[in-house]
């Protein structure tokens, strides 16, 4: 990983914009999601439609590609019959295709930079059973770093800019993921929190106590949420900058709920992820903004119009970017 153009649009200061959710935009295209890897099978036998749903964030404005990995693990795939060598080639893929829709929005005309965030879930959605919504998983943070240790090591060997470990319901995973960054010298990641309201993550610790396990790591270059709803991120903006110096990452779902057990979203997403929720966001203080389950590629077109961060190959490029609809709570994929 070399991470130091990512470090360098980070201290620049001009607004991130992160993609929307992947498994949203692959449902969009036809992809039937209806598997516990999630969007992580289609890197095994549809591997050309994640490339065309990272470009649909490209040419909406996005300027940053988040992998295919947020399920990609090495139990997961071990239940599907395949080797450690496999499932490690399959996390190396899940950069290589955001890597080649990124080389092919640059070949269209994107103004760039542009850059690829590894996806790494939590340990509650190798689960796949909406753990992650939950957190309390009843594990120390030895055996959470136990966990994530090898697939961590392996993504930050990639050509990825940036590590995203992303909605974390609770602190002792977040310690543990901390504390690994720091085991790998050079890395950058960011760390996301997935919360319940504006003030605690999903497993009732308080987003101050989070950051506060977290600020000091070496690796970590900004922190913040994602898969939460977007009526709480501004009062969780709030508390991260009172908390940190850090750049901080915002990128809510469309604000609707996920039901386990049903396997299907309750609610109304009312538009509540869009440009003018972008620039309420940035105003506030985040650096990086974007949206995770079902927000759209139109979304994150708008959200980029309004913060005046446009860098899509194709004015109004989201042809076929409906918001669709997720099969799993694969929240960011």
């Amino acid at each position: 990983m070399d991470s130091h153009h990512f470090r360098d649009a980070l201290r620049h200061g001009h607004p991130i914009i992160l993609d929307g959710g992947l498994a949203t935009q692959l449902e969009a295209q036809g992809a039937d999601l209806s598997d516990s890897l999630w969007s992580a099978r289609l890197l095994i036998e549809e591997p050309d439609a994640i490339v065309a749903a990272h470009l649909a964030f490209y040419r909406a404005g996005g300027t940053v590609a988040t992998t295919a990995s947020y399920q990609a693990t090495f139990e997961g795939f071990a239940k599907r019959g395949l080797d450690r060598a496999t499932a490690e080639g399959l996390l190396h893929r899940s950069v290589e295709l955001a890597e080649r829709a990124k080389a092919r929005a640059l070949d269209e005309g994107a103004a760039g930079p542009l850059f690829v965030a590894a996806s790494i879930g939590p340990y509650g959605a190798m689960l796949a059973d909406g753990s992650e919504y939950r957190g309390n998983y009843g594990l120390s943070v030895a055996a959470l770093a136990d966990f994530h240790r090898d697939r961590l090591r392996v993504l930050a060997g990639t050509g990825a800019d940036v590590l995203a470990v992303e909605t974390i319901p609770e602190l002792e995973e977040a310690e543990a993921v901390a504390g690994l960054l720091g085991e790998l010298p050079g890395t950058a990641g960011w760390i996301s929190f997935s919360c319940a309201d504006g003030a605690r993550l999903r497993s009732g610790a308080h987003i101050e106590e989070a950051i506060e396990a977290v600020r000091d790591a070496p690796g970590v270059v900004a922190v913040g949420v994602n898969c939460t709803a977007p009526e709480h991120v501004d009062e969780l903006i709030g508390r991260i900058r009172a908390t940190t110096s850090l750049p901080v990452a915002v990128y809510p779902n469309s604000g609707e709920g996920w039901d386990a057990g049903a396997r299907c979203w309750t609610g109304a997403p009312d538009g509540r992820v869009d440009g003018d929720a972008a620039a309420r966001w940035s105003a506030a203080g985040a650096s990086l903004v974007g949206g995770c389950c079902r927000v759209s590629p139109s979304q994150i077109e708008a959200m980029a119009a309004a913060l005046g961060a446009t860098s899509g190959a194709t004015s109004g490029a989201t042809s076929g970017a409906t918001s669709g609809a997720t099969s799993g709570a694969d929240a960011t994929q």
